[in-house]
C-alpha cells in the first residue's frame, strides 16, 4: 500500500510539471490553431533563466539571502520566456494562424535555432541548478512514504498557476475576450475585441507559463539545450487528450499522462510504460477525436 502511495505521488509530481507546460499550450493552440513545436524551448529558456539568476545570487548577494533566488527565478522565468514568446508571435506566429502544416515546420525550425543559441551561450554539456536549502529535505511520513520538498513545492507552484489562469480566463474582461475569440474570432472582432492584442498577450502568457515549468524542472534535474525536446511530446499529448482549449481537459490530460505513465513504468519498465501510454492515447482519440473535454465552437469545428 505504501509503495502504491509513493507511485501515486510520483505520478502527481510528473503531472504537475506537465500541467505547467501544457496549460499555456492548450490556450494558445485553441486560440490560434498553431502547432508550436518551439513550446519546449520556452521551457528551456525558463530553466536557463533560473540558472543565470542562481549565478547572480551566488556572486553578488549575501548567502543569508540566497534562498530568495527561487522567487526571483520564478518571476524572471515567466517574464523572459513571455518576452521571447511575444517577440516570436509578433514577428512570425501571427502569420501562421490556422495554418497547421506551416506552423509545424516553421516552429520546428525556430526550436532548432533556439537550441543552437543555447549551446552557443551556455555550451552543450548539461548544467545543474542548486535548489534552495529549504527544499533539500524530505517529508518523511513512514519508512517508505518519503515526499521530497522539491516535488511538493513544484506541486504548489502548479496549483497556484492553475488557479491564476482560471481566474484570468473566467473572472477578467481579458479572459472573456479570449474565450470569445476562441469561440468565434470574426464575431468577436466585429464586437470590438482587439484580436491582435488578445493573440499577442495570450501567446506571451502561455510562453511564460512554460518558462515557469522550466524553472521547476531545473530543481529536480540537470538542464541542457534539449531539455524542452524531452517534454514537448508529452505536452502535446496532454493537450490533445484533454481537449484543445479546455483547462479542465488539460488537468485530466496531464493526470492521465503523468499518473498513468508512472504506473505503467512501475508495473513494466520505462520503455514499455511509454508504449502503453501511447496506445492508451490512440484508443482515447479513436473514441474522442477532439479530446475528453471538447470545446464546441465554430472556430474549432471549422
Amino acid at each position: 500500500m505504501e509503495i502504491l502511495i509513493m507511485q501515486l505521488f510520483n505520478g502527481i509530481s510528473v503531472s504537475s510539471i506537465l500541467l505547467l507546460a501544457a496549460i499555456g499550450l492548450a490556450i494558445t493552440f485553441g486560440l490560434m490553431g498553431v502547432i508550436n513545436m518551439a513550446h519546449g524551448e520556452f521551457i528551456m529558456i525558463g530553466a536557463y533563466t533560473t540558472y543565470v539568476v542562481q549565478i547572480i545570487f551566488q556572486k553578488y548577494v549575501s548567502e543569508n539571502y540566497f534562498n530568495l533566488y527561487c522567487l526571483v527565478a520564478i518571476i524572471a522565468s515567466f517574464v523572459i520566456a513571455g518576452a521571447f514568446g511575444l517577440i516570436l508571435e509578433r514577428l512570425i506566429i501571427r502569420h501562421l494562424y490556422s495554418k497547421a502544416a506551416d506552423s509545424l515546420l516553421v516552429t520546428w525550425g525556430i526550436s532548432l535555432i533556439l537550441q543552437q543559441l543555447a549551446r552557443t551561450i551556455f555550451g552543450s554539456p548539461n548544467v545543474g541548478v542548486k535548489a534552495p536549502t529549504f527544499l533539500e529535505n524530505n517529508l518523511k511520513i513512514t519508512s517508505v512514504i518519503i515526499l521530497p520538498y522539491k516535488r511538493l513545492f513544484i506541486l504548489a507552484i502548479a496549483i497556484t498557476c492553475l488557479v491564476g489562469v482560471y481566474l484570468w480566463m473566467y473572472k477578467t474582461r481579458q479572459g472573456r475576450n479570449i474565450r470569445a475569440v476562441m469561440q468565434n474570432r470574426n464575431m468577436a472582432a466585429s464586437l470590438g475585441v482587439n484580436t491582435k492584442l488578445i493573440d499577442a498577450g495570450t501567446f506571451a502568457i502561455g510562453s511564460g507559463l512554460a518558462g515557469i515549468a522550466g524553472c521547476a524542472l531545473s530543481w529536480i534535474g540537470a538542464i541542457g539545450p534539449t531539455l524542452g525536446t524531452n517534454y514537448i511530446v508529452d505536452t502535446f499529448m496532454t493537450v490533445v487528450v484533454g481537449g484543445v482549449g479546455s483547462i479542465i481537459g488539460t488537468i485530466i490530460g496531464s493526470s492521465f499522462i503523468g499518473i498513468g505513465g508512472t504506473a505503467f513504468e512501475f508495473l513494466t519498465d520505462a520503455s514499455m510504460g511509454k508504449v502503453i501510454v501511447f496506445i492508451c492515447v490512440i484508443i482515447v482519440l479513436q473514441f474522442k477525436p477532439k479530446g475528453i473535454f471538447t470545446v464546441n465552437t465554430r472556430a474549432l469545428d471549422d
